[in-house]
């Protein structure tokens, strides 16, 4: 029985989640517009826009370039599958950081100057969200005693009181994770980067829908993780747990058109000071708990 309920979950999430997650990106354009006083897209959008991608005429720098980013993109579908087969968080979190590793590589093999950029500070980006994301983890493991995703959401108690400052952490590097303003540093969809298209600069066709529909499961999959906050194995922790997920990300919505982007110094030095303070001082208390 517990097989076939994880082969349901990871089969809800290969189909689902590029739906809801085409949705919400449709929905951040909608919301994005009316904040700039335009009516904006339709929310599909980006469905038609990923189509058109499919259907245009494969041009590619170099045939490697496509390779990496297939990797990128079965990598971020794994993650997502390891999370919500309820597998071990740390085992997620490193095959994330697998999928990231390729789309780095995907840009630097480019050998154009835009994209090398690009990576050079997704590689600063990854080392200003990975501690945060360790001690999110750390912080599951001392709460409930497993690092497994089905142990924690099957936890009798919400964890959220008890990891205030962990959650209030998670949500700071979300905005980079989601490449988010003021943290778009490597790669952005609005019209302001110094850096063109940043990261994806040479990607285009298939090769770019690859990129966004990834984009797409990563987005479910870091909501997953606000949603570990508030599960508790009942009904009302999942209803808890999807509200919070959506205004989540309303509120990163918000904070993207509301905020200039920054410098990438700033967004490693406060990403760290978030860190060491809310993180690790949270880590603390559960550890005297």
């Amino acid at each position: 029985i517990l097989m076939v309920k994880i082969i349901i979950c990871v089969i809800a999430y290969l189909i689902l989640a590029p739906v809801i997650g085409g949705l919400l990106a449709g929905i951040d354009r909608v919301i994005s517009a009316r904040m700039q006083g335009r009516h904006g897209p339709s929310v599909f959008q980006p469905f038609y826009d990923f189509f058109k991608l499919l259907e245009k005429e494969p041009i590619t720098v170099n045939n490697v370039q496509d390779f990496y980013i297939a990797c990128f993109l079965l990598f971020i579908v794994v993650t997502g599958c390891f999370f919500f087969a309820g597998m071990d968080l740390l085992l997620v979190i490193f095959t994330l950081s697998l999928a990231s590793t390729f789309l780095i590589i995907a840009a630097f093999s480019s050998n154009s100057a835009y994209p090398q950029m690009g990576a050079e500070r997704e590689l600063l980006q990854m080392m200003a969200y990975e501690p945060m994301v360790l001690i999110t983890a750390i912080g599951f493991y001392l709460y409930s005693g497993s690092f497994n995703v089905a142990d924690i959401i099957h936890n009798s108690k919400m964890s959220f009181p008890y990891m205030i400052g962990i959650f209030a952490g998670f949500l700071f590097i979300l905005t980079i994770k989601m490449r988010k303003s003021p943290f778009d540093l490597s790669m952005s969809h609005h019209a302001h980067q110094e850096l063109v298209a940043g990261l994806k600069t040479e990607f285009s066709g298939k090769t770019l829908a690859m990129v966004e529909i990834a984009h797409w499961y990563e987005n479910i999959f870091l909501l997953g993780f606000v949603f570990l906050f508030f599960a508790n194995g009942t009904i009302a922790g999942t209803v808890i747990g999807i509200v919070v997920c959506l205004v989540t990300y309303f509120f990163e919505t918000f904070i993207d058109n509301n905020f200039a982007r920054m410098k990438w110094n700033v967004a490693l030095n406060s990403s760290w000071l978030v860190a060491i303070t809310l993180g690790m001082i949270n880590i603390v208390v559960l550890y005297f708990m």
